[in-house]
């Protein structure tokens, strides 16, 4: 077996990818956004621009609402999540239990079929993406290396990458960084109308692939020119296709680099929240829907599974693992000041996973409760005299909410091991 490559060897510097005049105005636009934060950006779209359609169920209706008389949550147990998510700046939360949505609430002028900027939400969208390109036979397996299809990665150590490491974060690809400096191979990963070629050419590797777990947008973010290498279709058509329309989902739109150009697969999809309710409803029942199989037998399983470099992700999911008080998107072994989010106790359920965006947009899956809990908006208040956001508080308060005989369908958790 190689050795973990030493990060001073693959940091070298690499010529910057030339942009015409008018691709580097563009940039330099979307930097300043990027920098200028909320003052530039109120939206958080201004920066998504230009967007490409992906066209979903032309016949579209809500899923399912039960009867208020049939509810199984308590009243309270939504009262208290409801109060909690209307006090952590939310736009949107959704229980669904069992075959229908138990309780709706869309917060402020926000509504049902407004679209949710998804940033990191994005990312369990590039999972199911692969699942149903393995379901189609255009990717082989987990197992296949990229380089099948990125011919810019021939040679060792990126030709080692395999398709699993784009969802797992083991690419061994150099950690996401906070800089937003129009030089730094992060902007220009992120912002530069060709960062798609900057991220196959340029973005460095700092690990031997499948060693170690690093978050990044880079790997999610190569989904997309994978799946249309493999597929011949577009990243946006494709998902129409085979992901939106197949499961009764409403329209979306996804950012494109520049003009008929390559998608921003890890970050930016905007579609109203029913699309993360319908995707979880797709895993959670093994990616069949409605009797139709869209994901390969066993790819949920191993979708759900975590790996040795961490414990606590899956592939573009995150799961519920041995507790621990903080854990975050980053490799769990990085220190301060890296951020931690708040787990003020165990998850209820053993089984349960979650895709997990910034600004704490959330969707918890329990499927041995048939639940899912959706939380969508922005950034929740901070600062002194603010209660820290609590990643456990919305999903255990509606499990606690459930009828006895449905709680005790729970997978346990083991007691916390003191650490």
């Amino acid at each position: 077996m190689r050795a973990p490559l030493l990060a001073f060897v693959l940091l070298l510097p690499v010529m910057a990818m030339a942009l015409t005049p008018e691709e580097d105005a563009v940039y330099r636009e979307r930097i300043r956004l990027i920098n200028g934060g909320r003052a530039a950006d109120p939206t958080g779209t201004a920066l998504y621009q230009p967007l490409e359609s992906i066209p979903g169920d032309q016949r579209w209706q809500p899923l399912p609402t039960r009867d208020p008389a049939a509810r199984r949550v308590s009243a309270e147990a939504w009262a208290a999540a409801r109060d909690y998510a209307a006090r952590t700046n939310s736009n949107a939360l959704v229980v669904w239990h069992d075959g229908a949505v138990e309780y709706a609430e869309y917060f402020g002028r926000h509504r049902a079929e407004l679209p949710v900027v998804a940033r990191s939400l994005a990312k369990p969208v590039t999972t199911v993406a692969v699942g149903r390109a393995l379901a189609l036979g255009r990717i082989q397996s987990l197992d296949q290396p990229a380089v099948t299809w990125f011919d810019e990665w021939q040679e060792w150590p990126k030709s080692a990458i395999l398709v699993r490491h784009l969802l797992d974060m083991r690419g061994g690809f150099l950690a996401q960084g906070p800089t937003f400096d129009p030089a730094s191979i992060f902007a220009r990963a992120y912002a530069s109308p060709r960062h798609d070629e900057v991220m196959l050419r340029e973005y460095p590797l700092t690990h031997t692939p499948g060693t170690r777990y690093e978050y990044a947008n880079t790997p999610s973010d190569l989904v997309a020119p994978l799946v249309e290498r493999a597929t011949g279709q577009r990243y946006a058509e494709f998902l129409s296709r085979e992901v939106f329309k197949p499961i009764g989902a409403p329209d979306g739109q996804v950012w494109i680099n520049r003009p008929g150009g390559v998608a921003h697969a890890g970050c930016c999809l905007l579609a109203p929240a029913e699309l993360w309710l319908r995707l979880a409803i797709l895993l959670m029942d093994d990616g069949v829907w409605n009797g139709q199989r869209l994901l390969p037998e066993g790819y949920v399983q191993a979708v759900r599974a975590p790996t040795p470099q961490n414990p606590w992700a899956g592939m573009g999911v995150y799961v519920a693992g041995d507790y621990v008080e903080r854990r975050g998107a980053a490799n769990p072994d990085m220190p301060p000041p890296i951020p931690k989010t708040l787990h003020s106790e165990p998850y209820l359920a053993r089984d349960l996973f979650l895709f997990d965006g910034n600004a704490n947009q959330a969707v918890w899956i329990v499927p041995s409760l048939r639940l899912i809990v959706l939380r969508t908006g922005d950034d929740p208040p901070r600062g002194p005299g603010t209660p820290e956001w609590d990643n456990a508080f919305l999903p255990n308060t509606i499990i606690r909410g459930l009828p006895e005989d449905w709680r005790r369908r729970a997978e346990p958790q083991p007691r916390p091991q003191s650490r």
